[in-house]
């Protein structure tokens, strides 16, 4: 069985035919297109009536795809007796491009001109195993190939076999031949099988202008194609002849005007001193008191020998001394001061938990990504010294926004206006780095809308900086304790949003995260507000990553006054119960506006009647009952922070109703820690009230005897 490839033959693409005009320039005529996708259709060419030099150069651009071809139309019959024809009429096949080549284990191909000229070739290719062919070999084993010659236009293929393929159907039931660009085939033994899985392969085609060469076609000025500062030499591939620019212009030898003049001066700078370009060339000269042609690749230019005074010679050769010794010991002392700097560095990175970090995020994709910074924040970076140092204005006072037991904050602008919130940590021992680097590994890892986004760090200074996203608003405790009541923006629904957005962060460090993470620190001064009140949970040096198969983690006790779990505490046995808390404290700052410790409190209770005027009633009894449950004593009985988001969004979603009022003041009261009342009566006037003293007891009374 024979067989050609049809899809070979069906597309011709024109990188040879355009080439060489391409390679000038890529004009077109005024008000033509020169592009067909990505590749150029320069003049003569053209796609469409008015825009190509006779109609043989219309080329026709298919945009029905995303990838636009160029064609021309050609004559192509594949033929139920396998001898395949094709006529390409007015372009001949390039013999110096393109081959003909058959492919069979039992094969012959003769490929012969018809149409011209008169021409017969062929090749034969024979195996009796797979094993003996050669991959991207056509030497006959499985393959083999036979050049093509001059002024070919037209030409069938015939394909034979010896014996049918008999003796090696298993492999190679086919034969084909067919004519296609010498270097886009790279034979394969797979193609024994089937080359159909290729879909197609080009032909590379030549092309003149006119049908007589250069002396006969510049007898008549009217057609012939060649025009200002261009060359016309005679087509060796059949009739008609093709255009250059003359040396030293460059462009479109077939437009008028289109070859322009190369200002050499400006390109190749072939001159040593002085270079004046001229119409098509260029001139060297050398200035006064030098001599010779002044070109690269001449003599170059020669200053005059003058006479002067020995002493003058000697005074210039000590001078020329003296300043290669000067600018050695600057270069060495730079030299020697640019290392200093970098093992300085290196130290400092190494002393920071550097190396730590790295194995920390080795794991995750992208985690590092040492810059110099130009761009924008994209994910989390090393920063360089220098540039946090500008983005801070040399760490100026006017810049910090808060300071703790682990460091300072300062606002920072980025060289692209990006605002962010630079974190000078406090180190003093390897505890310190520890906590340092455990930061950097759980936040590296959190990906959460209420969470602070930490977008990189710089560990070569002695101090170790933390860059993270800049929330506008402030801390929830500025809000609740250091602004005045009267003029707080905090409405009762903006503070129950911020404990469930804040639940929300909790339940997925305890649930979500892989492994579970507890934050260890919830409190108000690590609650950031955005300019819409949405809640960022921040500061995660003291969290703990839990393992998955552990219910408890002994750790050293680590908190803050107020909020500490005394399970805890007492225990030293860390749990996710640990956070609920801390995080019921929380909500009854939230609900009383009060601080966790408050040693100057008044024997009186205070109302706080601008929780109950803004708030429903049904919330807030329900808010206080979640808020209670965090507080139990015993870790087992206070609920999971699941359980807590979910209530906590069920009070969000209850319709507003107005509660029926009894005659006389009272129509429920419920106690939050032993002492918080909510009470409703008709005169008009709402109050809560509250009192800490059992969360006092089962916080403060621990720290009294010291530990």
């Amino acid at each position: 069985m024979a067989m050609s490839l049809p899809l070979i033959f069906l597309q011709l693409l024109l990188a040879w035919l355009l080439g060489a005009a391409a390679m000038a320039a890529s004009q077109a005529l005024p008000g033509c297109e020169n592009q067909c996708g990505n590749i150029s259709i320069p003049y003569p060419f053209g796609t469409r009536e008015g825009c190509y030099i006779g109609s043989q150069f219309l080329v026709t651009c298919n945009t029905s795809n995303n990838s636009p071809k160029t064609v021309f139309n050609a004559e192509y019959d594949r033929g139920d007796d396998f001898t395949p024809w094709m006529n390409l009429n007015r372009f001949p096949i390039s013999n110096t491009q393109n081959k003909f080549t058959a492919v069979g284990c039992d094969t012959y191909a003769v490929v012969n001109g018809v149409r011209g000229r008169k021409y017969t070739t062929g090749c034969l290719s024979l195996c009796d195993s797979i094993d003996n062919v050669i991959n991207g070999s056509c030497s006959g084993i499985g393959c083999c190939q036979t050049s093509i010659p001059k002024e070919v236009r037209s030409f069938n293929i015939t394909i034979q076999s010896y014996d049918n393929h008999t003796n090696v159907w298993d492999f190679n039931p086919c034969s084909y031949a067919f004519v296609a660009e010498e270097a886009a085939y790279n034979f394969s033994s797979l193609d024994l099988a089937n080359i159909q899985h290729r879909e197609k392969l080009p032909v590379m085609l030549d092309w003149a202008v006119g049908y007589e060469p250069c002396d006969e076609a510049r007898k008549n000025q009217t057609s012939y194609a060649c025009k200002e500062n261009s060359e016309c030499y005679n087509f060796d591939n059949g009739p008609g002849y093709r255009c250059n620019c003359s040396e030293g212009y460059e462009g479109n030898p077939y437009l008028s005007n289109g070859c322009q003049d190369i200002d050499e001066c400006m390109i190749s700078s072939p001159c040593n001193m002085t270079c004046r370009n001229l119409p098509g060339t260029y001139n060297c000269s050398c200035p006064k008191g030098f001599e010779g042609d002044g070109s690269k690749y001449g003599s170059g230019c020669r200053q005059i020998p003058s006479k002067r005074l020995p002493l003058v010679n000697i005074a210039l050769g000590i001078s020329i001394s003296m300043l290669v010794l000067l600018l050695g010991g600057s270069w060495l002392y730079w030299g020697f001061r640019h290392r200093k700097i970098i093992k300085l560095r290196e130290k400092f990175f190494e002393q920071n938990g550097g190396i730590m970090l790295q194995q920390q995020l080795s794991k995750r994709d992208g985690s590092l990504q040492s810059s110099e910074r130009h761009g924008s924040v994209k994910s989390f970076e090393i920063f360089t010294e220098e540039y946090l140092k500008k983005a801070t204005n040399n760490y100026h006072e006017s810049r910090i926004l808060g300071q703790g037991g682990q460091g300072t904050v300062y606002k920072g602008i980025l060289q692209d206006g990006t605002i962010v919130a630079i974190k000078k940590s406090k180190i003093g021992d390897k505890s310190q780095v520890l906590q340092f680097i455990n930061e950097i590994t759980i936040l590296s890892q959190i990906n959460h809308t209420n969470v602070v986004k930490l977008l990189g760090c710089c560990l070569e200074t002695q101090v170790p900086l933390l860059v993270y996203e800049f929330v506008t608003n402030g801390t929830l405790y500025d809000h609740i304790h250091t602004r005045c009541r009267s003029s707080s923006s905090l409405t009762w629904e903006n503070r129950l949003c911020i404990a469930i957005e804040t639940a929300g962060v909790l339940s997925y460090l305890h649930s979500a995260a892989d492994p579970p993470i507890i934050h260890r620190d919830i409190k108000s001064n690590n609650i950031l507000l955005d300019e819409n009140h949405t809640a960022k949970v921040s500061d995660f040096g003291a969290s703990k990553l839990f393992p998955t198969d552990q219910t408890q983690l002994t750790t050293l006790v680590q908190g803050t006054l107020g909020y500490l779990d005394p399970e805890y505490f007492h225990t030293s046995q860390l749990t996710e119960k640990s956070d609920v808390y801390s995080f019921g404290v929380l909500l009854v700052e939230l609900l009383t506006g009060k601080k966790a410790i408050c040693y100057d409190r008044p024997e009186k209770r205070e109302k706080f009647s601008h929780v109950i005027s803004e708030g429903k009633a049904e919330q807030l009894k329900e808010f206080a009952i979640v808020a209670k449950g965090c507080l139990e004593v015993k870790g087992d009985e206070r609920p999971t922070m699941n359980e807590i988001a979910m209530e906590l969004q069920g009070l969000k979603m209850v319709e507003k109703h107005q509660w029926v009022k009894d005659k006389n003041n009272l129509e429920e009261t419920r106690s939050l820690l032993g002492e918080v009342s909510v009470a409703y009566s008709d005169g008009g006037g709402t109050s809560i009230s509250a009192a800490y003293d059992s969360m006092t007891n089962h916080v403060i009374s621990p720290f009294d005897g010291g530990r």
